[in-house]
């Protein structure tokens, strides 16, 4: 929930201003108490929830558990206590309305030390018993009306007239939208005969499309209108060869028609584990064979009585193989034997292993929820009178820190001990555990079937068979898992959850207002009695906050609860969830904060719109779960789902069950109840590895990176080695190529010079005449060619001429760039091309020209 766990430091003791001489809560002089600020302002509540509002405020008040003074709160949703001094909420003066179980307005009269009573202030006291473990008093100072405003607040918020005055539905879905569960029944079903390709929707339910089936089971919509039985759920998985008029003919045999249906199937061996009614067996038992009905009504209940002959070929049908051959039966009667059989004079009763084939009868023993509701006020007078936050303050035997210890008598330890034992919580404990481990064992073990039922079928059949699905199937000790389960067999198989743990109920469908009854029980569970050291003590009869008769109330879901954290216990490897997310789900089911659990069926619940109009409690968990994932700490650190993959089966040795210190000791010993710190430091550490472990992802993704990197790096290498290979050859190719010109040019009488600048210079021998010659020759072999160095490439072209006269004018023509635009020579006459003069070549040099010495006929006239 949204409170914190821890319990705050008590900001102002009531000790510490007490007379030393008798160094008790009791004798403070409350009128010396002076109250803080008389007024909160609202704008500083920023722990409300929303659509909570303030109904009345009480100053001045102390917490007597914890000597603590503050401020007391009532809302539309809760009574909240705040710290005098850092105005924190302290936990344990904070509690849900829902979660009240009664409360009552006491007063105390001191005998101080003059013995002057009638001049000593009377105390005022608030009572609250919470269905929690908790006892928590509350002090008021005289004369103040204080109590009395509070005391009527929590009258008008704890017994709404009107069913939408509730806190759920004023604040509606919120955040936590609430989808069907009929969808996830369905598709719960669906997983269980081997369907998981099929997904429900409400067009499906609409249509009555569901009705899939296996080899051996199928999924029936007979009791889609709930004509059948109204506190069963609209879809039923009942064997195959069974038809829906037999099976509307079998429910008769059975209490309320709960008849036998299957509660979880094994895959493999096809094994089931059914859960139904007692038989109404009683005055028919020499009539069974008789086809007519008869009506009898007892206690304002109609039973209708028939012909078995359906109910026992149901029970036979569960036994059925794939092969033909049948598999040994197991009814497990879950009450005592004198109680089932006490049971038949008003018309029940138990079967017969005579009439059932190959059928075994088997009595748990397990007591009824008048027992429960009787053992758990037992227990929790016990925390209270020997836990460290007493309501009384004073007489806990560890209220000090251990320092004494009931007078310093041993003899008050053993009674401390004794009490526990007397309360028989831990012994009822031990009787569930025991029949669902041998259910278990016979499924997984000896592959046979099983029927468990009580009277109803809706309080011990429910533990016993959750609990068996929860030992046999690893689905349900995951999240998802546990949601189905509770949804399956507690809540759409008709658990009363408003008789049994005080959620709201509706008295009569009939009226649209949906008043809540408010009939008080005459009956009602005895109080905590406040141990008292002195003084006179007076108390008004409590008010219960059941809107209904408290003598059905009883601790039934929270003992499974119980018996679940047990099993947690002996394989902590195997949950997916922690004992934290046990209690916080707990803790929010008794607050009523969300709709799940309003009513008594899945119908009523239906009628309501409740899954509409109010939030969802498994939407609430799982966005808490949402923000830290596996770190979180309803998250088991512990959880091993590749070692605990199949059925748990606890020998009988390790069923000694133990006092579950989150829930019952988180009240009256809060630091004895941290029993989770041991997984708070795996956490922690798991949470470094995981840490630790995305570390080393990330360096490992940068090392394949920087390799990938790396060979991209020497793939290029190469390439850049082969491309300088290739240019390498390419140019050893061309000097080769240009030393062959070069040579062919030099054969012909011309030298070719290529400076470091680029320039070529070329030169004609002196003997023209041979130079044609060789020219000639050599022109024959080199048409052209190219010459290569560093910075340019410059060609060279010598193409032999038709006429080998003329090729010393060709040169010239090529060579000289003093021709004319006629293409005549300048100097015809110069002889320039004989020369072997380093003027003349690819660049002339115009000053050595100007030098030139000509010939005077050069200019004379032909």
């Amino acid at each position: 929930m949204d409170l914190p766990r821890h319990r705050a430091t008590p900001t102002t003791s009531l000790r510490d201003t007490s007379d030393s001489s008798t160094g008790s809560w009791d004798a403070i002089e409350w009128t010396k108490i002076e109250p803080i600020a008389r007024f909160v302002s609202h704008a500083n509540l920023d722990f409300l929830l929303d659509d909570e509002r303030v109904v009345a405020e009480g100053h001045g008040v102390v917490l007597v558990n914890t000597d603590d003074a503050g401020v007391l709160i009532v809302t539309n949703f809760r009574v909240i206590f705040l710290s005098e001094g850092t105005r924190k909420i302290i936990a344990l003066g904070t509690i849900p309305l829902a979660t009240i179980e009664k409360f009552n307005k006491t007063a105390v009269k001191v005998q101080s030390n003059t013995r002057q009573l009638d001049k000593t202030p009377t105390q005022r006291l608030l009572q609250v018993i919470g269905k929690d473990m908790r006892i928590i008093v509350f002090g008021f100072r005289p004369r103040t009306k204080q109590r009395r405003a509070i005391y009527d607040a929590l009258l008008k918020c704890t017994k709404p007239t009107i069913l939408w005055d509730l806190y759920a539905f004023m604040a509606g879905p919120s955040s936590f939208q609430n989808t069907s569960s009929l969808v996830r029944l369905l598709d719960e079903y669906f997983r269980l005969i081997g369907k998981v390709s099929h997904h429900a929707s409400m067009d499906m339910i609409e249509s009555g499309s569901f009705t899939l089936s296996n080899d051996l089971w199928r999924i029936s919509g007979v009791n889609s209108s709930y004509t059948m039985c109204q506190n069963y759920p609209f879809a039923l998985v009942v064997p195959k060869s069974i038809s829906d008029d037999e099976v509307l003919q079998a429910c008769k045999f059975r209490a309320r028609c709960r008849l036998p249906v299957i509660s979880w199937c094994h895959p493999v061996t096809g094994a089931a584990l059914a859960r139904s009614s007692q038989p109404l067996v009683g005055l028919m038992r020499n009539m069974r064979r008789m086809r007519n009905e008869i009506s009898v009504t007892n206690n304002n209940k109609l039973y209708v009585f028939s012909c078995s002959n359906m109910d026992e070929k149901l029970v036979a049908a569960l036994c059925s193989n794939l092969d033909g051959s049948r598999r040994k039966l197991y009814i497990a009667d879950a009450r005592p034997r004198k109680n089932a059989l006490a049971n038949g004079a008003m018309g029940g009763g138990s079967e017969s292993s005579s009439n059932y084939f190959q059928s075994e009868i088997i009595f748990f023993g397990i007591d009824n929820i008048h027992a429960m509701r009787e053992s758990f006020v037992r227990l929790r007078e016990y925390m209270d009178t020997h836990g460290r936050t007493s309501s009384d303050g004073m007489s806990s035997f560890l209220r000090h820190g251990g320092s004494i210890w009931g007078g310093g008598n041993l003899s008050s330890m053993s009674a401390s001990v004794s009490t526990l034992g007397d309360s028989g919580w831990l012994l009822h404990i031990q009787n569930v555990l025991a029949g669902a481990a041998w259910i278990a064992a016979r499924i997984a073990m000896e592959k046979a079937s099983v029927l468990v039922h009580c009277s109803d079928g809706w309080d011990r059949t429910s533990q016993l068979v959750s609990l068996a699905n929860l030992l046999l199937d690893p689905y349900y000790r995951t999240f998802r898992g546990f949601q189905a389960l509770v949804e399956k067999d507690w809540l759409a198989f008709g658990h009363p959850f408003s008789d049994r743990v005080g959620t709201p109920s509706i008295s009569e469908f009939g009226n649209m207002s949906f008043e809540l009854s408010r009939q008080q029980s005459s009956t009602s569970i005895p109080s905590s009695p406040m141990h008292q050291s002195s003084g006179t003590f007076a108390s008004q009869p409590p008010v219960s906050s059941h809107a209904h008769n408290s003598n059905n109330y009883s601790p039934i879901f929270l003992q499974w609860a119980d018996c679940v954290s047990q099993v947690m216990r002996m394989y902590p490897f195997a949950f997916e969830f922690s004992a934290a997310f046990l209690v916080d789900f707990l803790d929010c089911m008794f607050s009523s904060r969300f709709g799940n659990f309003f009513f008594n069926s899945e119908k009523e619940r239906l009628q309501v719109n409740v899954f509409e109009s109010c939030g969802c409690v498994w939407a609430y968990l799982a966005d808490m779960r949402r923000s830290e994932g596996n770190s979180h700490v309803h998250c088991n650190p512990f959880y091993d789902s590749l070692k605990y993959n199949g059925p748990l089966l606890p020998p009988a040795a390790a069923l000694a069950p133990t006092l579950w210190p989150q829930f019952h000791l988180r009240w009256a010993c809060p630091e004895e109840a941290q029993s989770g710190e041991i997984e708070a430091q795996c956490r922690k550490i798991k949470l470094k590895n995981s840490e630790m472990e995305k570390a080393k992802e990330v360096a490992d993704r940068k090392l394949r990176e920087n390799a990938n990197a790396i060979e991209s790096l020497n793939a290029e290498l190469r390439r850049e080695k082969l491309l300088n290979i290739s240019a390498m050859t390419k140019a050893k190719r061309i000097i080769k190529e240009n030393t062959d010109i070069k040579r062919a040019i030099q054969s012909i009488g011309c030298k070719i010079h290529i400076s470091n600048s680029g320039d070529c210079i070329l030169d004609i021998e002196n003997n023209p005449e041979k130079a044609v010659q060789k020219l000639h020759f050599s022109s024959r072999q080199v048409s052209s060619s190219t010459v290569n160095n560093d910075k340019k490439d410059i060609s060279l072209s010598v193409t032999e001429d038709d006429d080998g006269n003329n090729v010393i004018s060709r040169i010239c023509e090529t060579l000289c760039p003093f021709r004319s635009r006629d293409g005549g020579c300048m100097w015809p006459n110069g002889g320039c091309a004989q020369l072997g003069s380093q003027f003349v070549g690819l660049k002339a040099n115009f000053d050595a020209f100007d030098r030139l010495s000509i010939d005077d006929s050069y200019f004379k006239p032909k």
